[in-house]
């Protein structure tokens, strides 16, 4: 079957698409196995394979914040523990270990053939809406890291098939919804175990040796195309800069500056005059900023060249980073970094795009949302008497590009999650959606206008604790090629039909009645307004 140098390109196509559908299939069996809505509905969560080396073979369709991250959380396993054994699963969440924030749990196992051979690893990820913390949600405005939650390093959950149950115990006794989260982690070792049968059939039939074989091929032909990608960029050097808005502790606004240099198939990316680490948690580790730094490269890569990566989008060998230590894009203990994962890696994202559009002026889009609109409420629910903790990141809109108009009220860039639905809001929780629609002409005017954001009023049943972590408060997303700018997102509380603007960043105790409105960005134009064809 295989040739002396690895498969032929149509094995290695019809490997391709093996492991793209087992990532996929582990995702699937994480999410009709989940307890909670955020994992349920609005899919926060990923899955993945890795050879045995931790280097990254399929990535399914899910977070590319996850995504990009992952395989530092399985360097981090296997150089933390060393080799894991048949029935061992690693647990962790720290993001100074290969995490991205703590509600972010990663569970790994490795998979071996029928001769105790190692075939690689599978990973699942999820977000948690509840680790703990001072806040429900785990998604306070804190100032250090030990008042987000529990923090997990590289553990084993099961050791050769037998569960930790005190690990297992400890991690319950610390959350306020233990009976989900519960069922949210035995979700995801249904994945792990997904991931597992569907290797081992794809081995029983083709064999060990062609599987491992394709795994390199695959890595090395994703490589090939980012490197043949970059190559159709002329040399050169490009800036790209943007800001975080204020971390929540009066700090603001927090430079992010990347300095592309172009040099053949290759790129080195710099964030040199970044803002230094801050107090409040907008700090991104740099499994972040390497996750969003992959992500856009594979799209650019993909538009220039007109066809998909492989899923697990190579090594990314063709890119070097230059990370500032102790910085907003590779931040150290004890920083507080809840809002980096989810705000941060949003603006990295846009400062990329920003540098590419330099060098691809005509190619690249206008910027989109730039944030996730990060929501948290938890408390006793009146109904029941429970504690309840609820989390949801809320689309907005895309930015315009050369092709046409931004979508509206999606979820871009480094969230691929969904809005979810009423029904299983108002099943799940203690709250009333009074108003949910798009914010019409929010987008950015151009030839191709930005997608709208969007409106979701949340009133609570009975009192409450409240966090929200928002950018693009202030000034919009930008427009491009002359368009304009997206319309700023608003947070405002209503209380007794009074309305109250918020900060983009606050924590707060809600009062049955109370209406917490999100009202999320545009997306910037592309093009003048003036060449819109009528």
């Amino acid at each position: 079957m295989l040739q002396n140098d690895g498969p032929d390109a149509v094995e290695l196509e019809v490997f391709r698409h093996l492991f793209t559908a087992l990532a996929e299939e582990m995702g699937a069996a994480l999410k009709r196995a989940s307890f909670s809505p955020n994992i349920k509905e609005r899919r926060d969560y990923s899955c993945a394979l890795f050879n045995p080396d931790a280097e990254a073979v399929s990535l399914g369709d899910h977070m590319p914040v996850h995504l990009g991250a992952m395989p530092m959380s399985v360097e981090a396993a296997l150089s933390e523990l060393g080799t894991l054994l048949p029935g061992d699963v690693v647990c962790l969440n720290d993001p100074f270990r290969g995490g991205t924030h703590l509600p972010d749990i990663t569970l790994i196992s490795p998979v071996y053939d029928r001769t105790d051979r190692l075939l690689g690893h599978v990973a699942s990820r999820a977000h948690h809406s509840d680790v703990g913390g001072s806040t429900p949600g785990s998604m306070p405005l804190a100032s250090e890291i030990f008042e987000e939650g529990l923090r997990i390093p590289p553990v084993r959950l099961f050791r050769e098939g037998v569960r930790n149950d005190d690990l297992w115990t400890t991690v319950l006794a610390n959350v306020r919804t233990p009976v989900e989260r519960a069922g949210d982690l035995d979700a995801q070792l249904a994945a792990l175990h997904t991931g597992s049968t569907r290797l081992l059939e794809i081995v029983d039939r083709r064999g060990t040796d062609a599987t491992l074989s394709a795994m390199a091929a695959l890595i090395r032909y994703a490589d090939r195309l980012v490197a043949a990608g970059l190559a159709a960029i002329p040399d050169g050097r490009h800036v790209g800069e943007d800001v975080i808005e204020d971390d929540g502790f009066g700090s603001g606004p927090l430079p992010i500056k990347a300095t592309l240099d172009f040099s053949g198939s290759g790129v080195t990316i710099d964030f040199e005059g970044t803002s230094p680490q801050v107090v409040g948690g907008v700090n991104a580790v740099a499994a972040i900023t390497s996750s969003a730094t992959r992500y856009v490269v594979r799209c650019v890569v993909e538009a220039l060249l007109g066809e998909p990566l492989p899923a697990g989008g190579g090594s990314m060998s063709a890119v070097r980073l230059v990370l500032p230590d102790r910085s907003l894009v590779n931040a150290s203990l004890p920083a507080s970094v809840a809002a980096g994962n989810v705000e941060t890696s949003q603006r990295i994202t846009d400062v990329l795009f920003r540098a590419f559009a330099s060098a691809l002026p005509d190619l690249m889009p206008a910027l989109s949302q730039g944030t996730m609109n990060n929501t948290t409420v938890g408390g006793i629910d009146p109904r029941t008497g429970a504690s309840f903790a609820y989390y949801e990141t809320v689309g907005g809109g895309m930015g315009a590009g050369p092709r046409g108009d931004g979508l509206s009220g999606v979820h871009v860039h480094m969230s691929n999650s969904l809005n979810t639905p009423i029904e299983a809001l108002e099943h799940a929780y203690p709250f009333r959606i009074t108003r949910y629609g798009i914010r019409r002409g929010s987008g950015g005017a151009g030839r191709h206008r930005g997608g709208d954001g969007l409106r979701r009023d949340l009133q609570v049943l009975g009192p409450a604790r409240v966090a929200l972590l928002c950018e693009r408060r202030l000034r919009g997303p930008a427009g491009a090629r002359g368009g304009e700018d997206g319309a700023v997102g608003e947070n405002v509380l209503i209380r007794a039909g009074v309305e109250e603007p918020l900060p983009g960043k606050v924590t707060f105790r809600a009062e049955a009645g109370d209406v917490v409105s999100i009202r999320s960005p545009g997306g910037g134009g592309w093009g003048t307004p003036s060449s819109r064809p009528r």
